[in-house]
C-alpha cells in the first residue's frame, strides 16, 4: 500500500479516550506574523507544527524573526523585529496555505522591499484577486503571475500605502485580516465593513499585542489605527476546533463512543459546528471553560443513536465553512434531510469541496443532491466502505476516514499526505481511540 494511503474499518466497540488535538491553525499563522513585527520576545506554546504553519514561521525567519526552540516543537521563543523586518533573501514558499499567503500579502505590501510568494499546485489555483483588489486600493503593487488569472505566485513591490475604508464583498476573515495587517503599519485609520461576522482572531490578537483596534457593537465594522507598535507577550494557542470537529462527529456517529477533547478553542466566531451538531441531536458537553484572550475548554462527546437532519442557515456558513465536509458526513448518518446551501466558497478551497464531498458520499452509498452552492443529504442509509481519492485535500481525507469508522467493509483514502498540512498525527490519534 502506498505510504500516502490510509485504510480503516468500522470501530465495532466504539471510540474512547482522551486526546489533545493540535494548536489552532488560524491563530498560529497570525501569532507568527504579529510576533515577527512585535518589539521584544515572547514564549509561544502549542503552535501548530503542520506544514502550513511551519512554512509561515520559516517565512517570518526570512524577514528577521528569531525562533529559539523550547522543550518541544510546539513551544518556542519568538523574538520580533520591532517593526523593522528585513527583505527576504529567497522567494517565500507558502506550501498549501491560502491563509498564510493572503495574510502575508497584506503585511508585505506595506513593507519597503520586494518579495515573491509561491505555493503548491493547489494553492496556485486558488483566487488571490480578493486580497489584491483592496490592497491595490491602498496603493499596493501586487502582480499575480500564475498560469491562472489572479492566482499565485504573487510578486509584491512593497511601498508606503494609504489607509482606506473597505466594504468586503464577501464574508472573509482572510481578506479582512489582509487589509487590517496592512493598515496597522500606516498612519491613520484603516477600516473594514463585513457583511457577516467572520472569525475574529486577528482582532483578538491585535488586543493581545497592544495594537489599537476597535470593533463596532454589532461586530461588522473594525478599525485599526496605525502606525502600531506591537508589544510581544507570551501566548498559549488553544487546540483547533476545526481539527476537533472530526472527533465531535466521530463520537456522535460511532456506537459506544465517548471522547474527551482537551483545551479546544471555543471562539464564538468558530463554534458553529458545535451548535449545528447539537441541533442535530449530538451529545456534546463543554466543561472547564477559560477565557485568556481566546476562550477554550474541554469537550466530551458521546454517541447518540438519534441524530436527525437540519437546515444550515445562511448566517452560519461563514463560521462553519471549514467544517462542512465533516458535517456532511454527520448528515449521512442522521435521519432525514440536511440542507447545506449558500456555500459556493467551498468551490475554491484546497479542492472543490462541494464536488469532492458529494463524490465521496455517493461512493459510500449516501443519497446526496449537489447544487452550485452546496448540497442536500438524505441520511439514514447504511454506508459501505470504498476506495476514494482525497483529492489532495486534508479535510476530505480526514472526513471520510471518520465516515469509514461506522461503515461496512474497508474504507481507503488515497493521497493522504495532505493531512500533514493541518493535523500531523491524525492517524495515530484515530487508532488510539479505537477500542
Amino acid at each position: 500500500m502506498p505510504s500516502d494511503t490510509i485504510s480503516v474499518t468500522a470501530a465495532r466497540n466504539g471510540l474512547r479516550g482522551r486526546i489533545c488535538v493540535p494548536g489552532d491553525k488560524s491563530i498560529s499563522h497570525r501569532v507568527a506574523l504579529l510576533g515577527t513585527m512585535a518589539h521584544g520576545r515572547m514564549q509561544v506554546r502549542n503552535y501548530l507544527c503542520s506544514e502550513d504553519c511551519l512554512n509561515t514561521l520559516r517565512a517570518m525567519q526570512q524577514l528577521g524573526a528569531t525562533v529559539i526552540p523550547g522543550d518541544s516543537p510546539q513551544n518556542f521563543t519568538l523574538i520580533g523585529t520591532g517593526m523593522h523586518p528585513k527583505a527576504p533573501q529567497h522567494d517565500i514558499d507558502c506550501g498549501n496555505s491560502g491563509t498564510g499567503m493572503r495574510l502575508m500579502a497584506g503585511m508585505l505590501a506595506a513593507l519597503p522591499f520586494d518579495s515573491k510568494m509561491f505555493g503548491d499546485a493547489s494553492l496556485c489555483s486558488r483566487p488571490m484577486k480578493r486580497i489584491i483588489e483592496p490592497l491595490s486600493r491602498m496603493g499596493a503593487e501586487i502582480h499575480a503571475c500564475g498560469s491562472k488569472p489572479g492566482c499565485a505566485p504573487l510578486q509584491i513591490h512593497g511601498k508606503k500605502l494609504t489607509p482606506i475604508h473597505y466594504d468586503l464583498p464577501m464574508a472573509s476573515a482572510q481578506v479582512k485580516s489582509a487589509v487590517l495587517l496592512a493598515g496597522m503599519m500606516l498612519p491613520g485609520a484603516t477600516s473594514v465593513h463585513q457583511p457577516a461576522i467572520t472569525r475574529d482572531h486577528t482582532e483578538r490578537l491585535f488586543a493581545h499585542f497592544s495594537i489599537p483596534c476597535t470593533t463596532s457593537q454589532d461586530g461588522l465594522d473594525i478599525v485599526v489605527n496605525g502606525p502600531a507598535s506591537p508589544v510581544a507577550k507570551d501566548i498559549t494557542i488553544p487546540s483547533d476546533i476545526s481539527s476537533a470537529s472530526f472527533w465531535l462527529v466521530a463520537g456522535s456517529i460511532v456506537p459506544g463512543s465517548e471522547i474527551y477533547l482537551q483545551n479546544v478553542g471555543l471562539n464564538p466566531t468558530r463554534d458553529a459546528i458545535i451548535h449545528v451538531l447539537r441541533r442535530m441531536g449530538a451529545d456534546i458537553e463543554i466543561i472547564n471553560q477559560v477565557e485568556e484572550g481566546e476562550p477554550y475548554g474541554d469537550i466530551i462527546v458521546r454517541y447518540n443513536a438519534h441524530l436527525h437532519g437540519t437546515v444550515v442557515e445562511p448566517q452560519e456558513i461563514p463560521n462553519l465553512i471549514d467544517e462542512i465536509p465533516i458535517l456532511a458526513v454527520a448528515a449521512a448518518f442522521a435521519q432525514g434531510e440536511t440542507h447545506i446551501r449558500n456555500a459556493a466558497e467551498l468551490r475554491v478551497k484546497e479542492s472543490d469541496r462541494i464536488s469532492t464531498t458529494v463524490t465521496n458520499l455517493r461512493a459510500m452509498g449516501a443519497c446526496v443532491e449537489e447544487y452550485e452552492d452546496g448540497m442536500v443529504i438524505t441520511g439514514g442509509i447504511p454506508l459501505h466502505g470504498a476506495t476514494m481519492d482525497s483529492f489532495g485535500d486534508h479535510r476530505i481525507a480526514m472526513g471520510f476516514l471518520v465516515a469509514g469508522l461506522n461503515s461496512a467493509g474497508e474504507t481507503t483514502l488515497l493521497h493522504c499526505d495532505s493531512i500533514n498540512t493541518s493535523y500531523p498525527g491524525f492517524e495515530a490519534q484515530m487508532r488510539s481511540l479505537i477500542v
